[in-house]
């Protein structure tokens, strides 16, 4: 089994289609198709079920989906280690975000750092956290700033960079927009404008509202943060957020929550091994102060 057939693999599974693969990666259509038939041939298995219009991984190409990434990841990093010896960053470096991400200004960060590393190709996707985290363990993603999950897995490296308690917004009319203070209990007949699941701060605070016994209606989602608080000010519901969404807008009541509360963390997600060029990204964040 060589690199080069696991990349020709990865290419068509990602893009369900041979003629669109060989010309992504700037191949010949028979050669990529010789390629996966010999790795076919050597696994014992077919990897594909080809039609006139795609093809689809059958259950063993699946499998092998997940470790041929891990290994082109594995052998990217490799490049990089050498790379960083001899004092150079170059290759790729993939990184994933969340939305709004306010303890790193990351279009600052990366300016900077694509000015001392012109040869480093970098790309970014924006996603939830769930979604996010599961790219960096397959290797399609080196380097996502997420929300840190409850549960970490194993493969993957976690590193909190900062913490923010979670406070109610609520618009200014609302019963409780007065208050200093308000439980988590007492909002039990609210509606909740919210993340999709997984996304954002969206798992934290179903874990903070189930806590205080409070079987909440989401009754409308949206995948931004202005968004949310548009249909906050509006009325149309309440909502659990990080206390920097109230430097967004003058329309909408902030208020504490009382108690012990958990706090809602922005951590970085790295494969195993780290990547130098994440490696090297990160420390460029850790030397820039704090968004603000």
């Amino acid at each position: 089994m060589e690199l080069r057939q696991l990349e020709y693999f990865v290419a068509v599974a990602e893009d369900c289609h041979f003629t669109r693969a060989a010309k992504r990666l700037h191949v010949a259509q028979s050669g990529l198709s010789a390629s996966i038939r010999a790795l076919e041939r050597e696994l014992g298995a077919p990897l594909f079920l080809r039609s006139t219009r795609q093809v689809e991984l059958t259950p063993a190409g699946r499998a092998l989906l997940v470790e041929a990434r891990r290994a082109l990841s594995a052998t990217d990093a490799a490049r990089d280690a050498v790379a960083a010896v001899q004092g150079l960053l170059r290759g790729s470096l993939a990184i994933g975000s969340l939305q709004c991400l306010h303890v790193v200004h990351l279009p600052a960060v990366l300016s900077r750092f694509v000015a001392a590393h012109p040869g480093l190709e970098i790309s970014m996707r924006q996603g939830g956290s769930g979604e996010l985290i599961e790219q960096v363990r397959s290797g399609r993603l080196d380097l996502a700033f997420v929300s840190r999950p409850a549960r970490c897995p194993d493969d993957i490296v976690v590193e909190t960079l900062a913490g923010e308690p979670l406070v109610l917004a609520c618009p200014p009319g609302h019963p409780l927009a007065g208050r200093e203070q308000v439980e988590p209990g007492e909002l039990v007949a609210e509606k909740f404008v919210d993340f999709p699941p997984d996304w954002g701060t969206r798992d934290l605070v179903d874990d903070v509202l189930a806590a205080a016994g409070v079987e909440r209606r989401v009754t409308l989602e949206v995948t931004d943060v202005h968004s949310l608080l548009d249909l906050v000010t509006f009325g149309l519901g309440v909502a659990l957020v990080p206390r920097y969404f109230s430097t967004k807008t003058d329309r909408v009541r902030f208020i504490d929550l009382a108690g012990d509360v958990p706090s809602w963390e922005t951590a970085a997600v790295t494969g195993t091994p780290t990547s130098a060029a994440a490696a090297a990204l990160l420390r460029e964040i850790h030397a820039d102060p704090p968004a603000t």
